[in-house]
């Protein structure tokens, strides 16, 4: 199997949940009885492209991957992968910056001008 440069960038665990992508869209396309031919057609991507896919390889593109989920009735759970209400690190972070007391806006008092902003 031959390696391109950019795959040698690909860190171990993201190739790896490729690799399970892949063989996720694999076995789906299996349980559903649907040739490779006729998956390839119904997504827009060369049979070469889908096979490289359930390969999990990095170098197939995110539509199409996109795509093959689509065709086989699973592209609602695309949308999920990066929903902030998932994110816990991110959760954890923004709550690591909540403020301490929260004040309302002082009031002015009357007879006093509005010193800011006005010239």
């Amino acid at each position: 199997m031959r390696h391109g440069r950019s795959f040698a960038a690909i860190p171990v665990p993201v190739a790896r949940a490729l690799r399970k992508l892949g063989h996720d869209i694999r076995d789906a396309r299996r349980r559903r009885r649907i040739p490779v031919t006729i998956l390839a057609e119904r997504a827009s991507i060369s049979r070469t492209t889908l096979h490289k896919a359930e390969k999990g390889d990095p170098g197939v593109s995110l539509g199409a991957y996109a795509t093959v989920l689509f065709a086989l009735g699973m592209g609602d759970r695309l949308a999920g992968v990066a929903d902030p209400r998932h994110d816990a690190l991110g959760l954890a972070l923004e709550e690591e910056n909540l403020p301490e007391r929260i004040r309302l806006p002082r009031l002015r008092k009357a007879g006093r001008p509005n010193t800011k902003g006005t010239e």
